[in-house]
């Protein structure tokens, strides 16, 4: 593959959403906000021709959507990417978005066009005081299907993916799962885009296709040209546009390397996930939609260690009823059989506002009415929940997590519900687990501190660090501006995961972790370490973490944890974990 060498050198970092190294031609897509192609007042007699463009433009899109479907069906395109289609179909019929666009036309007596953006920015505006990063790329996908409105109300193409007939890098300023679900691999090499993040439903859809993707790129619609050749690396996600032969031969090899490497370590996949002397710690996955599942079962996972149930939610004017929860847990519970499904309870309220509710601003949602606080508040709504996960728990091994746990009292007034519930559904004759185990998350200090308690009430306990990192450093882990503080080997959150460990494990109650910590190879060590029974992480780190627990005697790992105890810094921590790595866990495509 031949360079120009008149064309400058660009190197870009982004966020690699999906593994691989490719390199190949730039292929350009106008995927950015399309601004309206004008803004004006309208006659009062011109209002219902301009609702009536709107409903041509929604049936428009309507059916552009069902043909994608139905090709992607034709095609034998999986399950899990046809969903996401559906789900953008339902958007379309979505009663908030197409009555307040009306509502704008009648009342602003403004074109079709103008008011369909005025109704999105107040969404965007909405999603984005969110904190949590998966709820708030939601928007995403509305963002997208507006964006098929509005071109199709302005009478311009919609450029499709599938017309692509020759292998390049697809780069635009965003991807809607659309585009995603109709990428041919090897036709489509890798793709990189200016926005997006690693929960966005295109960054998951690209995992479970694997083709190498690099997203958040800022500026790579600006810097990329059409043809230009563009190296993709989405492990480290670095970006280099027009590279030198000497480096396109260096990311040849290495390339190379790193398709040994992933072929060498599914040799790990059925081989059980234990230290060199015998300790036994269960890799599971977090997971919030279906399709991520295939992923986890390829990667050997053993179950699922959180599922995050929010997107039941979302994108909907109505609440999800006992009927929805119970077949979207069915199913899971299915796919996972014989292994475990954990389910989280709904975890939103601060500032990730169920749309279906009227909410009160708080001053500092972070610590506000939350999670289990907002579920034992709204009863009606949590048993609704509860009644669902106990109706799916007669199909599979499925498990109960309540999240953001502060004291002993909210255990036991979630348990009362659910026994409540339990009493309920006998009555009804209605079949459950009767036994279905309960464990709740460790992720606010003061839970922390009472663990030794918390664990006579439970059958196990998982520890959330991401969150538990935030609240014990007082760290808003979204703020650039702290976000260096943010150190998961912080001495202080260290001896906060121990001691949590370590009542667990008196007790004689399964202890796990479920945050970020967990899916890397140098925390999972000092997890392993301190005695944890299993970690629960995205597929993609299973095996690298089963590669690790079995290359260590499991008294090597409570030795090196003994001694990072006594250092006063994260950075300190860092370094002495760094030298004991490399014998252990060397990634030797990066050589």
């Amino acid at each position: 593959m031949m360079t120009d060498s008149k064309k400058q050198v660009v190197l870009m970092k982004g966020i690699g959403v999906s593994s691989g190294i490719v390199i190949g031609r730039a292929y350009t897509l106008e995927r950015g906000m399309v601004e309206p192609a004008h803004f004006c007042y309208i006659d009062p007699s011109e209002t219902e021709g301009e609702i009536e463009r709107f409903s041509h433009a929604l049936n428009a899109s309507r059916d552009q959507l069902t043909r994608i479907k139905h090709k992607m069906e034709q095609d034998g395109k999986g399950k899990e990417h046809i969903r996401i289609i559906e789900a953008h179909l339902l958007i379309l019929k979505d009663n908030m978005l197409i009555n307040d666009t009306i509502k704008a036309i009648r009342d602003q007596r403004v074109n079709a066009e103008w008011a369909l953006k005025t109704v999105l920015n107040d969404i965007m505006e909405y999603f984005d005081k969110m904190d949590d990063p998966y709820l708030r790329e939601r928007a995403m996908d509305i963002e997208h299907i507006v964006n098929r409105l509005l071109l199709n109300l302005m009478g311009r193409k919609h450029e499709s993916i599938a017309e692509i007939k020759e292998p390049v890098v697809v780069i635009a300023h965003d991807l809607a799962p659309t585009d995603t679900a109709q990428m041919v691999k090897g036709t489509v090499l890798g793709f990189l885009t200016d926005a997006g993040g690693k929960t966005s439903h295109t960054a998951i859809m690209a995992r479970s296709l694997e083709i190498p993707a690099v997203v958040g790129l800022e500026s790579i619609t600006r810097q990329a040209e059409p043809g230009d050749i563009i190296i993709v690396d989405g492990t480290t996600g670095t970006v280099i546009i027009n590279p030198s032969e000497s480096v396109i031969e260096v990311y040849k090899r290495r390339r190379e390397r790193y398709e040994n490497y992933g072929k060498a370590l599914f040799h790990y996949k059925d081989l059980p996930s234990e230290t060199t002397d015998g300790k036994r710690v269960r890799l599971i996955g977090n997971m919030e939609i279906v399709e991520e599942i295939d992923a986890l079962i390829e990667h050997g996972a053993e179950g699922i260690g959180l599922y995050r149930t929010e997107f039941l939610y979302l994108n909907r004017k109505d609440l999800p009823t006992e009927e929805e929860h119970v077949r979207a847990y069915r199913q899971v519970a299915k796919k996972m059989a014989p292994n475990p499904v954990v389910i989280r309870t709904l975890d939103v309220g601060g500032d990730k506002i169920l749309p279906q509710m009227e909410s009160q601003k708080e001053i500092n949602p972070a610590l506000g009415l939350r999670a289990i606080r907002f579920c034992l508040k709204n009863v009606d709504l949590f048993k609704v929940q509860l009644r669902g996960i106990l109706r799916a728990s007669s199909y599979g091994d499925i498990k109960i997590m309540f999240p953001m746990i502060s004291g002993m009292e909210e255990v036991r007034l979630a348990r009362q519900l659910l026994e409540e519930c339990k009493r309920e559904l006998k009555v009804e004759g209605k079949a459950f687990n009767q036994d279905i185990e309960v464990g709740v998350m460790i992720e606010v200090p003061s839970a922390a501190m009472i663990a030794d308690l918390i664990v006579k009430e439970v059958n196990f306990i998982s520890i959330g660090t991401n969150d538990l990192l935030q609240y014990s450093l007082a760290i808003d882990r979204v703020n650039e501006h702290v976000a260096y503080l943010y150190e998961p080997f912080h001495p202080a959150v260290l001896r906060i995961i121990k001691g949590v460990i370590e009542a667990a494990n008196k007790a004689g109650v399964s202890v796990g972790v479920c945050g970020e910590m967990a899916g890397e190879p140098e925390y999972a060590l000092i997890l392993l370490g301190f005695g944890v029974d299993q970690l629960s992480m995205n597929a993609y780190s299973v095996l690298r973490v089963k590669r690790l627990i079995r290359s260590i005697s499991h008294a090597e790992a409570k030795r090196i944890c003994k001694s990072i105890l006594a250092f006063a810094t994260a950075k300190e921590v860092e370094n002495y974990i760094n030298t004991k790595l490399p014998g252990l866990y060397k990634e030797e495509f990066w050589s």
